[in-house]
């Protein structure tokens, strides 16, 4: 017996590889289409591909948790654990940048001196928003590390884009008075980040 759309679940949760084999060919470009939302602002193609493998090894070691009754469910549930296997990727890659030859070829002081400058800023940033409530938290992190507008994240936790800006502007102006002294780098910054 092969898998199909009426047994592929059942298979699946029998660890059949043909389950495995008909997932991968259904539901490739809805997985790909989540990861990709996430991931393409890394500019790692690479990184979507693990990312998109990773999620069907979680797909056939975790086959047993599944607890849905149909097709729907079963896709509800391949999508999240995309989404949450592309939100971890974008933190590791965030985290940890890549360095590609290219930038060992060309060394330039300035260039790794500001990227340096960049990347303390975005950490002592980070280190900002952990101190805001969690759904402040999401907003910034949406808006200002994942690239979302302002309709997307209103869309995305189901609030007006009016209480959304709110937010982004009292979250604003609580980091600036956070930020009125700060050091990077060893130099001593007064103002705006």
């Amino acid at each position: 017996m092969k898998a199909n759309e009426n047994n592929f679940i059942k298979r699946l949760q029998s660890n059949k590889e043909d389950a495995l084999d008909y997932i991968v060919d259904s539901y490739l470009p809805l997985i790909k289409g989540v990861i990709a939302k996430v991931l393409l602002r890394t500019n790692h193609e690479s990184l979507i591909d693990e990312c998109v493998n990773d999620v069907f090894l979680s797909i056939w070691n975790h086959a047993g948790q599944f607890r849905g009754n149909n097709a729907q469910d079963f896709q509800k549930w391949i999508c999240q654990i995309a989404k949450f296997k592309a939100i971890d990727y974008y933190r590791k890659a965030v985290r940890q940048p890549e360095i590609t030859s290219d930038d060992l070829e060309h060394p330039s002081s300035n260039n790794v001196e500001d990227e340096m400058i960049r990347l303390e800023n975005r950490s002592e940033l980070l280190n900002f928003i952990k101190e805001l409530d969690p759904t402040s938290q999401k907003i910034f992190v949406m808006r200002y590390f994942l690239g979302y507008n302002l309709n997307e994240i209103a869309e995305q936790l189901h609030m007006t884009t009016s209480s959304i800006r709110n937010r982004l502007y009292r979250g604003k102006k609580k980091l600036k008075k956070q930020s009125k002294h700060f050091e990077v780098g060893g130099m001593s910054y007064e103002g705006n980040l």
